[in-house]
């Protein structure tokens, strides 16, 4: 597991994030997992016909938000 911060700007606010990426992951785990003080806020798992797709999102942020995040992590993978 690798683990990096980014930071997402919408708006006027910023949003820090710590990136859990399980580079040999499986079924059960999301291959990205995002964190904001130790609590997941949003999993991605790349689709083989899109960049990434949504695996949970219990912190249920907002789509702009989420795609914002993806769209971060793609350069990832």
């Amino acid at each position: 597991m690798e683990r990096f911060n980014i930071r997402i700007k919408k708006g006027k606010e910023e949003f820090d994030f710590e990136v859990r990426d399980y580079l040999h992951h499986e079924g059960e785990k999301c291959k990205f997992e995002v964190f904001k003080d130790d609590t997941l806020m949003v999993s991605f798992n790349p689709d083989p016909h899109e960049n990434l797709t949504i695996c949970q999102n219990p912190g249920n942020l907002d789509k702009q938000l989420v795609h914002l995040i993806a769209a971060k992590l793609e350069r990832y993978t």
